[in-house]
């Protein structure tokens, strides 16, 4: 899909936020180009009512153990996570907003585009947390979390082990 960016009205059907500069359709709606499948369900203390943290460190602060449930033909694939202490979680962020290309966000003086943010308003919303391992039970897909930022419900995309040999990048810069 080939989409222009420009200022008009949000295919989504709410108006732009000031900031905001909208794709000219919607990727929601564009034909897909893989075929995806969602692995399992976050279980998390955050939904609508109780809205999520923004990050997982707030999500430590604030209390937010979690867990995820992996679907029974794909519990084998957690056979050895047990032996590491943290893992990559992608999910599929089935509540943001796809339509957004630059957003104003709340902690930063000017607009930016989505792809120099990790904020969940982006073309494909999935997003990527950290977490640490409490426990892993195989036999009935759960895998305990000290925290996670993301809503109860969120569908898994993946789960890979962190390994700070290949992940961290302590020369890294933040802009």
């Amino acid at each position: 899909m080939t989409a222009e960016a420009g200022r008009g009205p949000a295919v989504s059907g709410k108006p732009p936020k000031p900031g905001e500069t909208m794709l000219a359709s919607d990727p929601a709606l564009a034909k897909g180009d893989a075929h995806l499948v969602f692995i399992g369900r976050v279980h998390s203390a955050w939904t609508r009512a109780a809205p999520r943290p923004r990050n997982p460190r707030e999500a430590r602060e604030r209390g937010g153990a979690a867990s995820l449930e992996i679907d029974p033909p794909f519990r084998p694939g957690l056979a050895g996570l047990e032996a590491y202490s943290h893992v990559v979680v992608l999910a599929w962020l089935h509540e943001a907003r796809r339509d957004p290309i630059v957003i104003q966000p709340p902690h930063a003086d000017s607009p930016r585009g989505v792809f120099a943010l990790r904020s969940p308003v982006r073309p494909n919303p999935i997003g990527l947390t950290v977490a640490r391992i409490l426990r892993v039970d195989a036999a009935s897909g759960i895998i305990e979390l000290d925290a996670i930022d993301f809503l109860d419900g969120t569908p898994l995309v993946d789960v890979k082990p962190y390994r700070p040999g290949i992940d961290a990048v302590p020369d890294a810069v933040v802009g």
